[in-house]
């Protein structure tokens, strides 16, 4: 009995009476001291763990965003946003081929642009259309019977060809290489827009080298024509190697002496057209000097002779 009197309730008659007197006072009670401070970090952590998800729910609603649609500016957009100093370092990159050294691994880092392809296409073909013509115009200079006329066509011909040989070659490797993926799983695909970007960033050097063929030396222009040829092709080898090496020999081979082949035909094929000799209809003939025998000469002045 007297243990069940001692666990029964008991009013404190002391507490009763400070609580009388002063009921604005703050209490406290047993049980909030007694909890434990790792209640109080887990809270915090919670929180923490929640400003995360949030973050993570922003981000993921912004990439899933809809993305603008081909017929629209903010779409192609993208593709020329790229500042000088990588556009530098990708020219440079072109000039500076070197077996290992993946121009689209290196240089492009899955962010490849249209603006350096566009522009080295343009400044080409307006260098070989204004090249041709100063041709024309030194070649009057060391003869003056040649007979120039501005040949504006050249620029319509020379941007043409350019921009098709960057856009079409490319379109048709790509869809290539796309096909034999299907057949060998083990092969690598670069995308559409790095395959252009690997071709236009290529025909840099041949602007320096149509400046270059304005010298009136045949074998230094060929010189000049073939070191060109050297280093944008083993650019284009040396960065579709990893691509195609896992296919078989045979088709390895072939596809890449097609890229150079068809290098080398755009190479040529520029040099004999812009900077071919004048036609023959071109060039004026030289007066001829008709030389006349004494006895024709008096046979032609006597009838005048005698009339008189």
């Amino acid at each position: 009995m007297a243990a069940a009197d001692e666990l029964a309730f008991h009013e404190f008659e002391e507490a009763t009476n400070l609580l009388a007197e002063t009921p604005d006072a703050a209490t406290t009670s047993r049980s909030d001291q007694l909890t434990p401070q790792g209640h109080v970090a887990v809270a915090v952590g919670l929180g923490a763990e929640d400003e995360v998800e949030d973050s993570d729910k922003t981000s993921l609603l912004q990439e899933e965003k809809q993305q603008p649609g081909f017929w629209t500016f903010d779409y192609y957009q993208s593709f020329f946003d790229v500042d000088t100093s990588q556009v530098l370092d990708r020219i440079k990159g072109s000039l500076l081929p070197r077996p290992g050294h993946n121009f689209v691994r290196h240089h492009l880092r899955n962010r490849p642009d249209l603006y350096g392809p566009f522009w080295i296409c343009a400044t080409l073909a307006f260098v070989l259309a204004i090249t041709g013509n100063l041709t024309l115009v030194l070649a009057q200079r060391k003869d003056p019977s040649i007979h120039y006329s501005p040949q504006f066509h050249k620029v319509t011909v020379a941007g043409i060809t350019i921009y098709c040989y960057a856009w079409l070659v490319p379109l048709a490797l790509w869809g290539f290489l796309r096909w034999r993926k299907g057949v060998r799983e083990r092969m690598g695909l670069y995308t559409f827009l790095e395959t252009v970007c690997v071709y236009g960033y290529s025909l840099f050097v041949f602007i320096p080298t149509v400046v270059l063929w304005l010298i009136p030396v045949p074998w230094l222009q060929w010189l000049f024509g073939a070191l060109a040829l050297a280093l944008s092709a083993s650019g284009l080898v040396f960065t579709l190697w990893p691509v195609v090496r896992e296919d078989t020999r045979l088709v390895a081979a072939v596809l890449l002496s097609a890229v150079v082949l068809l290098h080398a035909l755009l190479a040529v094929g520029c040099k004999f057209y812009f900077f071919q000799p004048l036609p023959p209809e071109h060039i004026t003939p030289p007066p001829q000097v008709i030389s006349l025998s004494p006895n024709t000469l008096l046979a032609s002045t006597s009838p005048r002779t005698m009339v008189t």
